[in-house]
C-alpha cells in the first residue's frame, strides 16, 4: 500500500520499551533508528507525491530501508 507508515515503532510495537531504551543508551542504535525512520519518511513522501524518481532509485531506497530494518530487528531481539 502506498504511503504506509513503516516507522520502527509501527513495525515493532512489541519492542517499544526496548526501542526507547536502546535509543537513549546506545548511540549506534539511535543513529541507525533515526536513519531508518528518515528513509521511511522519504519513501512515504515520494509514494504520496506520485514517485517523482525512477523505479531503480525507489527500489534502492526500499532496499536500504529493508536492510536497516533487518539489522535493527536483530539488535532489538538481542537487546543491544
Amino acid at each position: 500500500m502506498l504511503g504506509e507508515d513503516h516507522s520502527l515503532l509501527s513495525e515493532f510495537p512489541e519492542f517499544k520499551d526496548v526501542i526507547f531504551s536502546l535509543s537513549a543508551n546506545n548511540e549506534v542504535f539511535a543513529k541507525d533508528a533515526l536513519k531508518y525512520d528518515s528513509l521511511d519518511k522519504e519513501i512515504r513522501e515520494l509514494e504520496l507525491s506520485g514517485s517523482p524518481i525512477d523505479d531503480v532509485a525507489m527500489h534502492e531506497l526500499k532496499h536500504q530501508r529493508a536492510e536497516l530494518k533487518d539489522s535493527l530487528h536483530q539488535r532489538l531481539v538481542n537487546g543491544n
